[in-house]
């Protein structure tokens, strides 16, 4: 059978049975390589086909599965399917690839479908040249609200924010503010509650849906509102908005400029995507592997990674000197030497462990200034436990390799080393995993980015010195 037969065969039976998706909702691959054998010979009819039955999501997928290549002819093919739904679903790089691809106008189309926060998404990470070409295709209302959003820094509620939202004067009753939602068609058709503004369009209290639909309508707004409410200022970090709503169990809310004026507001929904950037964020930089993206371009990685490989090469070098300041004692002894990685890698680990701990109470708001010291002491007290825990395992190993590999009074003496280079060494990791996130959590730097390199470095030569210096102090070699 002819290669285009299979491709047609295959185009027959996912449609026939609907297995576009496997058990897991995920793009079965076979659908793929049809869009993909489509794309190849210019067959767009069929390669729409394909396409159209998706879900929104799915089609966003199916961009991230495709070579950059395949996605621009794609994103030609199903121009009208590219709605917004589908382009706030993109991964940042594809989607900047795909708005690279489609011109200016079709941006601007897509763009006014999308809420606030989402176009700016959109627009924020494209040269100031396509900004500027896209925004001039769009209608002056929303243009003027994009590039106000796009004026606040990144990462902030103002960049976070959607701009579409119902807020009402607080001398309405129910039943007005019912009529007032049924007459104006150009109110948001999604939204979770009704802000109360003052003559000054400041917020005094908000308004559940539900509130008002189990409400009389006589009832005025200003006895049914909630008069407390979280507001979130414009310039407020994103991450600090994550964890009020986390804290507060949010669903919306206001987002309010330097005077306390209403100027928009930020929906739960939003929110679940930060929390999922900025916990993959933080472990990514732990490792010290940039954004970690998989369609991130390869020049970006390398240069993201590189820099803290060199600079792990730079603390590598300190424990090698503390090696080289033993070099006689281990050529005397060379049990010494298959010793010592030991030393230094189970206190890598420790220190890894509590780093990992304490950068996240830093980042959830756990670990502040009022509770360091009891969070340092707490560590401490775990680090002893461990250490005397691994301690007592390894210098009865060590002790009884030795003693047979040399003597028994040398493998007595080097497991009495080792159990108490070992203590040290993990009671030292449990300090600087916590010393070293807090330094750079107070000098306002990402506790996150260079933790890691700064951990290692300690742990490895603290575990070399203890467990060399021990072994010179007790005699075990001349």
């Amino acid at each position: 059978m002819a290669e285009e037969d299979l491709r047609e065969l295959d185009h027959d039976v996912l449609h026939e049975e609907g297995e576009e998706l496997d058990e897991e909702n995920r793009l079965k691959p076979v659908f793929v390589d049809a869009v993909a054998a489509a794309l190849h010979q210019d067959d767009e009819s069929r390669a729409y086909e394909l396409v159209e039955p998706l879900h929104p999501a799915d089609i966003a997928d199916l961009f991230e599965l495709l070579d950059p290549d395949q996605r621009r002819r794609l994103a030609a093919a199903i121009t009208d399917l590219m709605t917004g739904e589908v382009i706030a679903e993109l991964n940042d790089y594809v989607r900047d690839d795909m708005i690279e691809a489609l011109p200016p106008e079709a941006v601007a189309e897509i763009a006014e479908q999308l809420d606030t926060d989402d176009a700016v998404q959109l627009l924020e990470d494209l040269e100031p040249e396509d900004q500027r070409a896209i925004l001039a295709e769009m209608e002056p209302e929303d243009r003027a609200a994009i590039e106000s959003a796009l004026s606040y820094p990144e990462e902030t509620a103002g960049r976070l924010m959607q701009r579409e939202l119902v807020a009402v004067p607080e001398h309405l009753t129910v039943g007005d503010l019912i009529d007032y939602m049924r007459e104006h068609e150009e109110l948001p058709t999604e939204f979770w509650e009704v802000f109360i503004v003052d003559p000054t369009h400041k917020p005094v209290g908000t308004c559940q849906l539900s509130w008002i639909l189990r409400t009389p309508r006589h009832i005025a707004l200003a006895d049914v509102m909630k008069r407390d409410q979280t507001l979130i200022p414009v310039t407020m970090d994103q991450e600090e908005v994550a964890l009020r709503f986390q804290k507060y169990a949010l669903i919306s809310a206001a987002v309010v400029d330097e005077s306390g004026r209403l100027v928009g507001q930020i929906t739960v929904d939003d929110v679940v995507h930060i929390i999922q950037e900025e916990a993959g964020e933080d472990t990514l930089l732990l490792s010290g592997a940039g954004e970690g993206d998989i369609n991130e371009p390869i020049r970006d990685a390398y240069s993201s990674r590189v820099r803290w490989l060199v600079a792990n090469l730079g603390t590598a070098l300190v424990a090698s000197f503390v090696i080289a300041m033993f070099d006689g004692a281990i050529e005397k002894l060379v049990a010494l030497a298959v010793l010592m990685p030991i030393v230094a890698s189970i206190g890598g680990n420790a220190g890894t462990q509590t780093m990992a701990v304490t950068v996240r109470a830093i980042a959830t708001n756990q670990l502040t200034r009022s509770n360091t010291r009891r969070m340092i002491g707490r560590e401490m007290r775990v680090a002893l436990l461990n250490g005397a825990t691994v301690a007592v395992l390894i210098g009865v190993a060590t002790a009884l390799v030795f003693s047979l590999w040399l003597d028994p009074t040398t493998g007595t003496k080097l497991g009495a080393v080792i159990a108490a280079a070992m203590v040290i060494n993990i009671v030292t990791a449990g300090l600087a995993g916590v010393a070293v996130p807090v330094l750079f959590d107070r000098m306002d730097q990402d506790p996150a980015v260079a933790s890691s390199v700064f951990v290692t470095m300690i742990t490895d030569s603290m575990g070399f010195f203890a467990f060399l210096g021990l072994a010179v102090a007790s005699g075990l070699v001349g």
